[in-house]
């Protein structure tokens, strides 16, 4: 499979790619031009202060997120989306017309109300924008095609943010602004022509305009799946944690670090790049599908970064005139500040991208639009409670650096609570070290997993972390059957518990237990999961492949499923086998980061999968190497 910076290459995806990258510019680019305007020549129009203003303008701007996002998502699931953005990307091109026009008679009142529109246009584009993506990507290619949207949007926001401030400081600022706009907006309806048509999702769907109701009709939708709302309100959350830290970035690059206007441009050009680069490594990380082991790696970074921002950060603020970029540059603490701001922004990204992975794949492909329309009200709820926090703080007397310490100790505490509520995010984690930190896993035949339906998955039992290993290896969640010892262990249990292993006794030990044990896995199997097994009952002691009881046999005879075999390479040795006669005993006894394998062979039919078979099958798979 090509790097996820293929999909750039591609019709698919570039077009799409293209055309949010210069909404995402052009946004930016007029709403700083305007903040710039009127935090520098507020007397001009009005008697009210740049302070009010400027907050004034952002509250316009996010105002249609929840007036028009709840009507946005049912839109976008009952018209066909390229067509749709086509139409949203030609009125902006009209709000760019409008703004020109309200620069050109210097009107404050019409550069608010092409500022409200823009946020109406913004607010439509949202809910499709992530729609269209499971549409046009496959499955392997989901994390990587969010991480370019998500590292394009941060990018075309600072390019945005810093072109607006520079043009609108210019003599003719204003007509530089406006004919940079409509070009940017002209381009992005160009490129918004080529996107390919996507299904439509329920053609049939009665559109509903009263915002109150439907704004709560698709919060409903996003709740009817517990993971994908919980998913959500982390990326609120993050939106609110960003939100909170990108505006005490004037304040702290004046009153910490004692720069001007260029130093702002600094962090936020530090923290974006850094957004980029983590959003980008997803893909990398997470093995090219949706790895949800990331979002907990993420938010400790999120915390321990803010917390080291906050400890390095001067208790006095900076009194006098600002330095220029050049003086501010050659103090420690710059550096280290920008250390900290890239980290937050690289683990932001490894926290947001596979959220936002997850929410498209797991929603119903019905009413995807919608769900996706109820995460934006959320965001920008949060973003205006952070909005409100911060200011309420800052007036009470609270200092920049408490602002940063209280969002990191917030951050662990909501992380702890997302976790604790669906532990499927720690299970994930779990794996997701133990194949990145203790071994180095490569996987041959991943694509012989089914994707959907009811299957049998059998391997070789080497050591007692051959189901977590194959468990990181596989897209879909595995019910591994597991000796009921096993099962009891500490640290362990928490991971075979969160992923609804079953537990069996041997028949001569608790037959009741046994036949427990197999009718809950058919009833797995008849619900259409995946169920793991291991045919030889208990794990090798001397490496080799043991004789497959008959329970496999069973197991068809009452779901006639297909099976697929597995057979994992590299394990035997390491510090879980049971080499030398007991596991556990010898910590490092391979070391770090030692080579492991999966073959996962083609499914067999259930008729050909008897004990015997399968057992060469599987030894076949292993080769020589146990």
């Amino acid at each position: 499979m090509s790097s996820q910076f293929g999909l750039l290459h591609e019709r698919r995806f570039l077009p799409f790619f293209l055309t949010q990258f210069l909404g995402a510019f052009n946004d930016n680019l007029f709403k700083n031009a305007l903040v710039v305007l009127i935090t520098f020549q507020a007397a001009r129009y009005t008697a009210l202060s740049p302070g009010v203003l400027v907050n004034l303008a952002a509250g316009i701007f996010i105002l249609p997120f929840f007036l028009f996002s709840a009507s946005a998502g049912q839109l976008a699931d009952k018209y066909e989306k390229s067509r749709l953005i086509r139409l949203i990307k030609f009125a902006e091109i009209l709000v760019m017309g409008l703004a020109a026009l309200a620069f050109a008679v210097d009107s404050l009142g019409l550069l608010l109300t092409t500022l409200f529109l823009m946020g109406t246009q913004s607010s439509l584009f949202g809910p499709v924008k992530y729609a269209i993506l499971p549409a046009h990507l496959r499955e392997h290619e989901l994390v990587g095609g969010n991480a370019l949207v998500e590292s394009g949007t941060f990018v075309a926001i600072l390019l945005g943010t810093i072109a607006g401030g520079l043009m609108i400081a210019t003599a003719d600022g204003a007509l530089s602004v406006s004919l940079a706009a409509l070009a940017v907006a002209t381009g992005g309806y160009l490129a918004s022509r080529h996107i390919p048509a996507a299904p439509i999702a329920d053609a049939a769907l009665a559109i509903g305009w009263n915002p109150l109701t439907e704004t709560w009709r698709n919060i409903r939708f996003a709740r009817s799946n517990r993971t994908v709302f919980l998913s959500i309100l982390g990326i609120s959350w993050f939106w609110f944690y960003g939100a909170l830290f990108l505006s005490q970035f004037p304040g702290y690059a004046r009153e910490m670090l004692g720069g001007d206007e260029h130093t702002v441009t600094l962090l936020l050009a530090v923290f974006s790049v850094g957004i980029g680069v983590g959003s980008l490594l997803c893909e990398r990380l997470s093995g090219r599908h949706v790895e949800i082991g990331l979002v907990p790696f993420g938010s400790i970074g999120l915390s321990l970064f803010a917390l080291d921002l906050w400890w390095v950060s001067p208790a006095a603020a900076h009194a006098g005139m600002p330095l220029p970029i050049g003086i501010v540059l050659e103090q420690a603490l710059t550096w280290r500040v920008m250390f900290d701001l890239v980290m937050i922004g690289a683990f932001g990204g490894l926290f947001i991208v596979p959220l936002y992975a997850l929410v498209q794949s797991r929603s119903d492909a019905a009413c995807r639009s919608r769900v996706i329309a109820g995460n934006n009200i959320l965001n920008a709820a949060f973003m205006v409670v952070a909005a409100l926090l911060g200011a309420v703080l800052l007036a009470a007397g609270a200092t920049i650096p408490q602002l940063i310490l209280l969002t990191a100790v917030l951050n662990a505490a909501v992380a702890i609570y997302i976790y604790s509520l669906v532990p499927e995010f720690l299970l994930r984690f779990i794996v997701w070290l133990l194949v990145h930190l203790v071994y180095r896993l490569r996987i041959d035949g991943e694509a012989h997993v089914p994707m959907k339906g009811p299957a049998l998955i059998v391997a070789n039992h080497v050591s007692f972390v051959d189901a977590l290993v194959i468990m990181a290896a596989c897209r879909r969640p595995i019910r591994f059957v597991m000796d009921h010892k096993i099962f009891r262990w500490p640290i362990l249990s928490f991971a075979f518990r969160t992923s609804r292993a079953i537990p069996i006794a041997s028949a001569r030990d608790d037959p009741a237990a046994t036949r427990r044990a197999f009718d809950e896995v058919a009833r797995a199997l008849d619900a259409g999961e995946l169920v793991g097994i291991f045919p030889e009952g208990q794990i090798t002691g001397d490496g080799e492949l043991q004789s497959f009881r008959p329970g496999v046999r069973s197991i068809l005879k009452r779901n006639a499923v297909p099976v697929v075999p597995m057979a994992l390479r590299g394990l035997w040795g390491s510090f879980f086998s049971r080499i030398g006669g007991r596991a556990m005993s010898q910590p490092f006894r391979r070391g770090l980061f030692s080579r492991i394998e999966l073959i996962v062979g083609e499914p067999l039919a259930p008729t050909a999968a008897d004990p015997a078979a399968l057992q060469q099958r599987v030894r076949d798979l292993r080769g020589d190497w146990p």
